[in-house]
């Protein structure tokens, strides 16, 4: 069983880090922490922004992996205080700090076809130059975003309806549009940080949960639920950035270099992630025979489709006029994302 420790470790490795942080735009390490594993998505593009940036500068990264420095609100708080030079958040947890972020789980906006969902990422108006914007004023610079998989859930029960969801308290991110989106789906939504989920899990506090593919397996939450279901909702998009002031106060050398490691990273990390969902799925049926796996069809899928206008409305109704901005320009990246296909 594999159960990740934050606590006092956490806490002693972050009062380490603002004890000997030296947060200037000439440090020779530069620090990066990330919400998953080393092997997992996040830590791989880490791991490969890391090797591009010490490969064509003098400089050096040092790597935190989830649990090392806290769950995903202390790292950002870190990031933003400069301890941290770098931070890979995924908007779940940016949603308070960034409203506008929350959009991406507006469900089933983002399209299933990977080549389409690439090039959206690659393109994007809205990711590339309105985003951008918003986390400035967060004193962050968001260097890149990009999918990490097709979210599925596990549950206890099977799910071929949003009627199945019911009474089902299901965890969601400290975010509250997915909250109402699972609102929506007929669930009883209950936000957590993640290092509670395993064992709220295994005591019965919760019933299910949600994340990509290759998280499922290599967290094991096959351990403690029976069924996954996959109904196209959504993919998991997580979000790069640096410190604003640490990133403003480097050379143009240097940010030359950390723009052309977060080019490098990003092709490395679609390129990585092509059948990574098959083959997470498999291991976790050959980790657990009796696992239930299930892709909804066409038709069970339209109860679940049905309540994405609402749960637009939300979202508008939660972000105003920005949020209806950043909605209408990614609509129209994903049509034309669409069409270059």
């Amino acid at each position: 069983m594999t159960v990740r420790r934050t606590g006092t470790i956490a806490a002693v490795a972050a009062g380490a880090l603002l004890i000997g942080a030296v947060s200037t735009a000439q440090a020779a390490t530069w620090r990066y922490a990330f919400e998953e594993a080393m092997d997992e998505v996040q830590g791989k593009y880490a791991q490969k922004f890391k090797e591009e940036v010490e490969a064509n500068s003098d400089h050096t990264i040092q790597l935190f992996p989830f649990g090392t420095l806290g769950e995903s609100a202390d790292i950002m708080e870190q990031a933003q205080a400069g301890i941290l030079q770098f931070v890979d958040q995924s908007p779940g947890f940016t949603g308070a700090l960034i409203p506008e972020a929350q959009v991406f789980f507006v469900p089933y906006l983002l399209p299933q076809d990977q080549e389409t969902l690439n090039t959206f990422f690659r393109n994007s108006k809205a990711i590339n130059e309105m985003f951008p914007e918003l986390y400035a004023e967060q004193g962050l610079e968001l260097l890149k975003m990009f999918p990490e998989g097709e979210v599925c859930m596990t549950t206890q029960e099977p799910v071929h309806s949003p009627a199945d969801l019911e009474d089902v308290k299901f965890r969601v991110m400290t975010n509250p549009l997915l909250v109402e989106s699972y609102k929506a789906f007929g669930a009883t939504p209950t936000p957590l940080p993640w290092g509670e989920v395993y064992g709220a899990l295994q005591t019965g506090i919760i019933q299910g949960q949600e994340n990509p593919g290759f998280f499922l397996e290599s967290t094991k939450m096959y351990e403690v639920t029976e069924v996954v279901t996959c109904i196209g909702h959504n993919n998991f998009t997580t979000a790069v950035m640096a410190n604003k002031d640490f990133y403003d106060g480097l050379s143009e050398e240097d940010q030359k270099v950390i723009q052309n490691a977060s080019d490098a990273a990003f092709d490395y990390i679609l390129d990585y992630q092509k059948n990574l969902q098959e083959e997470s799925l498999k291991k976790i049926k050959e980790a657990k025979p009796s696992m239930e796996i299930n892709t909804l069809s066409e038709e069970e899928r339209k109860p679940f489709m049905e309540t994405a206008d609402e749960v637009e409305a939300a979202f508008i109704e939660m972000t105003g006029e920005s949020g209806k901005k950043i909605l209408e320009q990614m609509k129209a990246d994903l049509k034309s994302a669409s069409q270059s296909q």
